[in-house]
């Protein structure tokens, strides 16, 4: 075991679909002692841990990635990568009691669940009525080895006797073909075979097999180990490498944290978003998923419920953009290199999602064997919005390709090849800024002219000009500025409603929309302009329910939406400061950072009332608006320490 030390988690006690969100308290200046927890351990009342709740911690290795709740059961793992069939699914499997691992302590009483201090293992520790008390650490390993990085599709579950005579029993449920329960296996010597729909799962470990297979409790004299992963022996020790190999990884991420550029304000918050969206990342191909879930839904009942587990261009750029602020460019290299392979012939039109292995069919499917989170189905698999055509996916694309043009760190920068390979992206984005698309929101019943969607095709050609001007080629710079000034003038002209004072979601479209707070970001308006400022009065008048930015609030394909987009809340908070209410915007980040969960992250969309998190989780959208909030809103470290001087 590391000598780092778990952060500590605040207590959970409740439904998120039925009752308030505790709050966290809002970060400021850093710790000064960094290797101890930021506050005492939380006892948590066993009885009152909702396993179904999204109180879940992420752990990955960029190949794979699982959901560990606070009682240290695993409730999601799609295996051998991020879109696959779920080995474990309990997440999404309603009352049915199937698709998990868990340790069960006899006569539990508390439990503390946090993750080790910058890094994603998580470490959970039972206690039972006799004062028995056990630790469970679950992670994915990820270190360096033969010159190359070694992230195998595996979990390891450790498991301690921390004091008394704790009996336990292990319990191992998987699931294959969405839902399905692996009746068949087969014991070896030191391992079981789960078999199921072609898939085999194989359980590696120390432990008495036949306790596991039976579910037996037994009495936890020594240290154990689990291997979950491929059907390969597993070479050497198991206890010995598990215990390694969690060193290694524990070492690998908190060196990866040194290399980061934090702002002095909120850097808790800012690692745990920063690992998270790295865990977001297939780094064998670049592909950056929008989420590890499918099917949690927007709002309860809502049947909004949907299979984020690809690659959205739009997503992608705000997890690059928000990496790159912290130094973390490897990223984006990454990426671009996916990019370039989804989309072969840069000519042709952009898709807006595509899966994280290049050319898989994304058809949507709806997955019988799973009731769904909390009951509330359908589960979805695979994503129609792969048909859709969203014009801002070109903009995407150009604006996260732009840092490699000017940053000296990069050993391959990028240079006229590049640029000749985004200029035809650049073309087609000059070609359907005008024309009806499916929007940011990706609508399934109609189709508009979308603001948003036109001001990033402006973008897409701004910053092709800019590029070829860092560049010295003076001939691109005035192509594409030529093609950029006109469209930045029409967006503005029919964007503009003078009867409500605001920038609206679609060029001569009434309805008033959240994306427009972004147009002063991507800079197509300066933020001082009082049409922009007076936008974002109308937006926080008409937009806000209880406290929440509503992306919009007309009825949809659904009706109306119930919960509040949490990008849209970060959008705000950028946009007051850009027009300089600052104080306004860090009271407003704040309180969203009091609604993560009790592991740091966030999903999709709150309620505004219950202050619930729903939708796919943990949400690159959100966990990207953190650091991008953060590194706007934060003291600089030079002028803290000169007020504290003075």
């Amino acid at each position: 075991m590391s000598a780092a030390k778990p952060e500590t988690a605040p207590p959970v006690a409740r439904k998120p679909a039925t009752s308030a969100r505790p709050r966290r308290r809002g970060q400021g200046a850093p710790s000064a002692a960094p290797a101890r927890p930021e506050t005492a351990p939380v006892i948590r009342d066993a009885r009152a841990i909702e396993e179904q709740a999204l109180e879940l911690a992420l752990i990955g290795n960029c190949r794979i990635a699982a959901l560990v709740n606070p009682t240290g059961r695993i409730v999601w793992w799609c295996f051998p990568r991020f879109d696959s069939d779920p080995v474990f699914s309990r997440l999404l499997a309603g009352d049915e009691e199937k698709g998990f691992c868990d340790v069960v302590l006899a006569d539990m009483t508390k439990s503390t669940s946090a993750y080790v201090r910058n890094t994603p293992i998580v470490v959970t520790e039972l206690e039972d009525a006799h004062g028995g008390r056990i630790r469970i650490t679950d992670f994915a390993p990820r270190f360096p080895l033969f010159e190359r990085t070694f992230r195998p599709p595996q979990i390891i579950r450790r498991i301690e006797p921390l004091a008394g005579l704790p009996r336990i029993q292990i319990r191992v449920r998987p699931t294959h073909s969405y839902g399905i329960p692996s009746a068949g296996y087969s014991i070896g010597s030191n391992h079981i075979r789960y078999r199921g729909g072609g898939q085999v799962l194989r359980l590696s470990t120390d432990a008495p097999l036949s306790y596991i297979s039976q579910e037996v409790t037994f009495p936890l004299t020594r240290p154990l180990a689990l291997v979950f992963g491929d059907d390969e022996p597993f070479d050497g020790a198991i206890g010995q490498n598990a215990q390694e190999f969690e060193t290694k990884t524990c070492d690998f991420w908190q060196r990866w944290v040194r290399s980061l550029s934090l702002p002095f304000e909120w850097q808790s918050a800012v690692i745990r978003a920063a690992i998270t969206l790295e865990l977001c990342s297939f780094e064998e191909t670049g592909g950056i998923v929008a989420a590890h879930t499918t099917s949690i839904p927007e709002a309860p009942h809502s049947g909004r419920n949907w299979d984020y587990r690809y690659c959205w261009l739009r997503d992608a750029y705000f997890v690059v953009q928000a990496l790159n602020q912290l130094s973390s460019t490897q990223t984006m290299v990454d990426y671009l290199d996916y990019v370039t392979t989804a989309a072969a012939q840069l000519d042709a039109p952009l898709g807006p999602v595509y899966s994280i292995v290049p050319g898989v069919s994304l058809d949507e499917t709806v997955a019988k064997g799973l009731p769904g989170f909390l009951g509330m189905g359908p589960v979805r698999v695979g994503n129609e919005a792969a048909q859709q055509v969203q014009h801002d996916v070109y903009g995407s694309v150009v604006l996260a390709a732009t840092q490699m043009f000017v940053d000296e760190r990069l050993p391959r920068m990028g240079d006229e090849a590049l640029l000749k390979r985004l200029e035809p992206i650049g073309e087609r984005a000059f070609a359907s800024a005008f024309k009806p698309d499916a929007g940011i929101w990706e609508y399934r019943g109609r189709s508009r002219v979308h603001t948003h969607s036109a001001a990033m095709c402006w973008a897409a050609c701004d910053r092709l000009g800019q590029i070829a001007a860092n560049l010295g080629l003076a001939s691109r710079a005035c192509y594409w500025a030529r093609k950029a000034d006109p469209l930045r003038k029409e967006i503005l002209a029919r964007a503009w409603n003078q009867r409500k004072g605001s920038f609206v979601g679609g060029l001569d479209d009434p309805e008033l929309d959240a994306s427009v707070l972004r147009l002063a970001e991507i800079g197509l308006i300066r933020p001082s302009d009082p049409r922009f400022v007076s936008t974002c009065d109308v937006v926080g008048r008409e937009l806000l329910r209880h406290g929440r930015i509503m992306r919009y609030t007309a009825d949809d394909d659904f009706g109306a939406p119930e919960t509040a987009f949490l990008a849209c809340n970060f959008w705000y908070i950028d946009a007051l400061a850009l027009i300089g209410r600052r104080d306004e915007a860090r009271a407003f980040f704040v309180d969203l950072l009091d609604r993560r969960n009790s592991f740091g992250l966030l999903s999709e969309d709150i309620h505004p009332q219950t202050g619930a998190l729903w939708g796919n989780f943990p949400q690159t959208y959100s966990m990207a608006g953190i650091i991008n909030v953060a590194t706007r809103l934060s003291e600089k470290w030079e002028d803290v320490w000169c007020r504290v001087s003075s």
